[in-house]
């Protein structure tokens, strides 16, 4: 990585027609209005196909893609809709923000009428594409088609011949559910292509975009019900403990999030196989892949299975740079950001400079009243090049609901630092922006409302909560010519422009 700036946003933030965020015009205008901003990165969330809460961190599959990003527009360029029809449909009526319950409602009957009109078995790249990717999706086309038999429940409460995967309860439901499970590959098929066609305009425009990805899966997914070996299952494939964080200083009782833990033992007698595959395919999707929870690499933290809260749990050791050595020989050398947030031990700072991998530095966790001294990682002073420098990321506040957030002694600090007593407040998202970008970080990415200037009502994601979260989105007339040339201003003044 050179050194370079970057945005962070969603692909569901985009303004585009019909709900969502999506693989429409607009993903292609902002690659545009990126590129003449100056800018060489696109960071986005995780785009697998979301569950309960609408989390892209809690997916029914870490190989298959979100169907709300396939663009309709692009399908009534096809044919296969009509304008009539997806005007029809109500996805909602606030520009700004996303109805994920209209969203399901919605888009799937249009898109289930795309598939019927398509004849896609006859269409040969469709074809291919089912045989390439075979090795996941036949388990997922047919997880989600029993998924729908089952009212949308969980596999665990599956009857038991298809939940344990029995020999002739797969046949029976590949037979009776031979063009519900057509119609998933088809969204797979549909979702990679336009994808693809996305991926290699924002790289011809010299935009790299960087991945995300969660360390865990989902318990309810294709990955777990299909590989049930992989995870920490008992006989009738129950989970044995479950992921989370212990209790700190910012939650008494920890966070429970309840995905099944790696059977990591198991990952190291085939040589990591799984992990390989799953990285490999992610960098045919992404030019950079950044990891979620990059410590439970080397250390996980392990909760009993029903336990209330995560204050029971413990640690266990991870797998650490045998599993990276394994993907480096695999795979080559490939670009990964390592998300070490949190409490990072001495052991995870050695592995991820093991590694050489970049870690990340989030300038919101520099003015900590409790951690106010200059030795603090998180002080711009103290990046070294090896990092990538956010003011936030999707988890946090955004940096102007943040300020209005913090004691009065952390904003002191905070201007200190800055050596500015006299900016408005409304104003010093430029000031921290400005912070991180003159750091030695060799890249810098700020999420658009920071940007933008935007208070917390605009945040995307605040954790351990549900049904208020991922919902924010841009408006077209957010992206000014004005703001575009303080961005480019803003990378060319500090040596981050593009090029």
């Amino acid at each position: 990585m050179n050194r370079a700036g970057g945005v962070l946003l969603s692909i569901t933030s985009l303004p585009s027609k019909y709900g969502i965020g999506c693989f429409s015009q607009s993903a292609y205008d902002f690659v545009d209005w990126l590129r003449e901003a100056g800018q060489t990165y696109w960071q986005i969330l995780p785009l697998g196909p979301t569950s309960y809460g609408d989390s892209p961190y809690q997916s029914f599959s870490t190989f298959a893609g979100n169907p709300y990003f396939i663009s309709l527009e692009e399908l009534i360029r096809e044919g296969v809709l009509t304008e009539e029809e997806c005007e029809a449909a109500d996805f909602g009526k606030e520009p700004e923000t996303i109805d994920y319950k209209k969203m399901y409602e919605a888009r799937y009957p249009l898109l289930r009428k795309a598939y019927e009109r398509s004849q896609i078995s006859e269409n040969p790249d469709y074809q291919r594409f089912v045989a390439d990717n075979d090795w996941w999706l036949a388990d997922y086309g047919l997880f989600m088609a029993v998924k729908d038999r089952f009212d949308g429940a969980p596999w665990t409460e599956w009857a038991e011949d298809i939940r344990l995967r029995w020999g002739n309860a797969m046949d029976y439901y590949r037979r009776e559910l031979y063009f519900d499970i057509e119609f998933q590959q088809y969204l797979q098929y549909t979702f990679y292509m336009q994808w693809m066609r996305l991926k290699a305009y924002a790289n011809e425009k010299g935009i790299c975009l960087i991945g995300d990805i969660p360390i865990y899966v989902a318990m309810d997914s294709a990955d777990t019900w299909a590989r049930p070996e992989l995870f920490q299952l008992d006989e009738n494939n129950i989970p044995l403990a479950v992921a989370g964080c212990p209790p700190d200083g910012f939650s008494a009782t920890g966070q429970l999030w309840g995905n099944p833990l790696y059977q990591w033992d198991y990952h190291g007698n085939t040589g990591y196989e799984w992990w390989i595959s799953r990285l490999e395919y992610c960098f045919r999707l992404y030019d950079v892949v950044r990891i979620d929870h990059f410590r439970g690499f080397d250390e996980y933290y392990s909760i009993p299975y029903g336990a209330e809260s995560a204050v029971g749990g413990h640690w266990e050791k991870g797998p650490g740079m045998a599993l990276f050595s394994r993907v480096e020989e695999a795979l080559g050398r490939r670009e990964v950001i390592a998300e070490d947030l949190g409490y990072v031990t001495d052991s995870v700072r050695q592995l991820v400079m093991d590694s050489g991998f970049p870690g990340m530095k989030v300038l919101e966790f520099a003015f900590d009243s409790r951690d106010s001294g200059c030795a603090n990682d998180y002080l711009p002073h103290n990046y070294g090049e090896n990092c990538v420098a956010y003011t936030g990321t999707h988890d946090n506040e955004t940096i102007c609901g943040w300020f209005d957030s913090i004691t009065k002694e952390e904003r002191e600090l905070a201007r200190q630092y800055l050596c500015d007593t006299r900016t408005p407040k409304k104003e010093l998202n430029w000031s921290f922006i400005s912070l991180i970008m003159r750091s030695a970080a060799r890249v810098c990415i700020i999420p658009m409302q920071d940007y933008l200037g935007y208070g917390n009502a605009c945040r995307m994601n605040k954790p351990s909560t549900v049904g208020i979260n991922w919902k924010w989105r841009l408006k077209e007339a957010d992206l000014t010519e004005e703001l575009k040339g303080k961005l480019y201003e803003m990378v060319r003044r500090y040596g981050r422009l593009y090029g």
